[in-house]
């Protein structure tokens, strides 16, 4: 960047860390505002004490205020999501009209000076604000904000997308999830892979599952149709008549102006009226086509007319498309929205949720789980180091485990075992008198209740269970020698079972043309899948990890819908 342009002498002072990381004396401001983010003065290990004397300007939203010495003065608890902690701010009387400061959600911007607080007032602040000047006030009607300071339960705030991330819970979520997005990027940059975008419409399945939303311009053409008819009814048989008996009178006349030998202009005026009412005609005939409903052909949908020509979806997973920038990129990684129409209101689904999928080319099944089992523990460690504030409000609120649970797989290697060493130690489960609500028997996909059994009580650490049955995985999922099982892999992890899922991807053409076929799957749709395979074939492996479901697993929170900024479930798609 260019020369930075000095501050203007009578410039707030704002918090600053020396080189060394330790916390100067001086206060560093917002670099696009006026503003000191709260954080940068609680967030100190010295609580911000090495503050007092400087003049700073804070903004935020009042979580509480009292008005104290029979009104003489207020106390204002003031958070600007920055942090968890408020910053206690003192208001005299004389400085404004307290009336308006000490309602929940009034928003505030204020000058003042940092002071130690009086020894003795029980307060765990190290620093408070003392007001010299109110610079603005975004005021609150406290008998109709529907945030109010008492507790609210998450299922009660997803009534209020708009407003929720004003309370600690959310706010916290959310910072944790900007933490992890952040973590994912750095991990994947720092080993080399390249960030691709995919789409988020496609004409290809990944899962085989159905279970897609479908794009489409065809119902608004559809409506525009029904609207134009209601408006311009199309024309009867009598009107087409009429207008091929015109076309064929103004034939006639031109016929005969030629045969008379009449003049060049006046041949030349009866075919452009020959002309007009040709596409009179051709206007009728087209409208007379026209009907209510969708446009189809052969007595199916006429997807011809669509927008893309042809059956379009939103993504369930940008896996494919991933691995065709692998082929030739090596090792890549998308990030991003998915989407599945699974009429589904449990704590686990959403109807659009973000993924993370690395694709590693010259990978094999070993390879892929080191990968995951790295980038899982680097976002645990991640978390640890820079969200701990965090996640403290997390085992507070929701989970008092969960810190330790991150520690726990930051920290201790991950078991890995087959797929059928897992069902045989269930099988034994069972035999010694545990009970599940699903039955066990090789062949099932692992129900979330047995993915927790083998993390939380068998080994008491992550599992990596690998070579799965093929029955039960997709397509491009390399087929092992035995014939039975693919070379895929799940890492499981304590409070939510799977976390990561992953295999190599079957790179010999003949086989996965035999499996899509096995899977009653058109071919068509992934001739361009199989190119990868015609041309240059190589090993190649990855994975998908469930972004809400490390969200579920670091907070502890129970929903899935709580830890996502705007969820979107059957019914509600608020915002």
């Amino acid at each position: 960047m260019g020369d930075e342009i000095p501050p203007p002498a009578d410039q707030l002072a704002a918090v600053s860390l020396g080189s060394d990381g330790a916390s100067s004396s001086t206060v560093q401001k917002a670099r696009f505002s006026d503003r000191v983010r709260i954080r940068s003065i609680l967030g100190r290990p010295d609580g911000g004490a090495g503050l007092a004397g400087q003049n700073v300007r804070i903004s935020g939203w009042v979580k509480t205020g009292r008005e104290q010495g029979k009104g003489s003065f207020a106390f204002l608890e003031v958070n600007d999501g920055s942090c968890p902690a408020n910053l206690q701010v003192m208001v005299d009387a004389s400085v404004s009209d307290l009336s308006k400061l000490v309602a929940t959600g009034t928003c505030v911007t204020v000058d003042g000076c940092l002071k130690k607080p009086p020894e003795g007032k029980g307060t765990k602040q190290k620093i408070e604000l003392s007001v010299q000047s109110v610079i603005a006030v975004g005021t609150v009607d406290p008998a109709t904000y529907p945030i109010p300071k008492t507790k609210l339960t998450l299922e009660h705030l997803r009534e209020y997308p708009h407003l929720r991330s004003r309370t600690n819970s959310i706010a916290s979520v959310i910072r944790i999830r900007n933490a992890l997005a952040f973590a994912t990027h750095s991990f994947f940059q720092q080993e080399g892979f390249v960030y691709v975008h995919t789409p988020i419409i496609t004409t290809s399945d990944c899962e085989g599952a159905g279970e897609m939303f479908q794009v489409t311009t065809l119902i608004n053409l559809m409506e525009k149709v029904e609207r134009d008819l209601i408006k311009n009814p199309p024309p009867s048989e009598a009107d087409i008549e009429a207008a091929k008996l015109i076309v064929k009178e103004r034939g006639e006349a031109v016929a005969q102006l030629k045969a008379a030998k009449a003049s060049k202009q006046e041949i030349t005026a009866s075919v452009a009226e020959l002309t007009a009412a040709k596409e009179s005609l051709a206007g009728l005939l087209e409208r007379s086509k026209l009907k209510p409903g969708l446009a189809k052909k052969d007595g199916k949908i006429d997807y011809s007319q669509d927008f893309f020509g042809r059956q379009a979806f939103l993504t369930v997973s940008g896996q494919l498309q991933a691995e065709t920038y692998a082929c030739g990129l090596s090792d890549v990684y998308t990030f991003g929205p998915t989407f599945r129409a699974e009429n589904s209101h449990t704590s686990r689904h959403l109807a659009e949720f973000w993924m993370v999928e690395p694709e590693i080319a010259f990978a094999d099944l070993e390879d892929d789980m080191n990968c995951a089992e790295a980038y899982v523990k680097f976002m645990c460690k991640w978390l640890l180091e820079k969200c701990y504030d965090d996640l403290e409000v997390m085992a507070r609120n929701f989970d008092k485990g969960c810190i330790d649970r991150l520690k726990l797989v930051a920290s201790t290697p991950f078991e890995r075992l087959t797929y059928t060493d897992a069902i045989k130690l269930l099988e034994e489960a069972v035999a010694q008198g545990k009970e599940f609500e699903n039955s066990v028997e090789w062949g099932i996909d692992l129900a979330s209740e047995h993915e927790r059994y083998l993390t939380e009580v068998k080994f008491q650490k992550p599992l990596i269970v690998y070579n799965y049955p093929k029955g039960i995985k997709a397509f491009y999922m390399r087929l092992n020698d035995d014939g039975k099982t693919v070379a895929a892999m799940d890492v499981l992890v304590p409070k939510v079972g799977e976390l990561v899922g992953g295999s190599q991807r079957e790179e010999r053409i003949d086989v996965i043309i035999k499996r899509i076929e096995e899977m009653g799957l058109p071919l068509e749709p992934y001739e361009w899948y199989l190119d990868l395979r015609r041309y240059g074939t190589a090993k190649h492996s990855g994975f998908g990890l469930g972004f809400e479901r490390m969200l579920l697993f670091a907070t502890g929170i129970d929903n899935i819908r709580d830890v996502i900024p705007f969820p979107r479930y059957p019914g509600r798609a608020d915002l």
